[in-house]
């Protein structure tokens, strides 16, 4: 695989979990139905997604070769990033849909 495809790989994968979260009402994904599922579970999802995106990209990178030690401003840069791809799934479920 080559860097660039992996690169888009992972971008994509990010975007998809980053809106996960929103879009069901399950808590974990896959568990017992709540409605309205509490702030904290999404916000604890979207930990948990972005650590497993994370490792996906590790794990592409080292496929590739030698993996390269990231500093706190990676993952500071990460994080936000992972926020803002999270944003249309916000706004769907909270300011769109009116709390359904």
């Amino acid at each position: 695989m080559t860097s660039s495809l992996s690169i888009v790989l992972v971008w994509l994968l990010a975007a998809a979990a980053a809106n996960l979260p929103f879009l069901t009402e399950r808590i974990g994904l896959v568990g017992p139905r709540r409605q309205p599922k509490p702030w904290i579970w999404r916000l604890a999802e979207l930990v948990v997604l972005a650590c497993l995106t994370l490792l996906v990209g590790t794990a592409l990178e080292s496929s590739m070769g030698q993996r390269h030690a990231q500093g706190w401003q990676f993952y500071a840069v990460f994080g936000c990033a992972f926020l803002v791809m999270a944003f249309p799934g916000f706004v769907w479920r909270h300011l769109r849909r009116s709390g359904d």
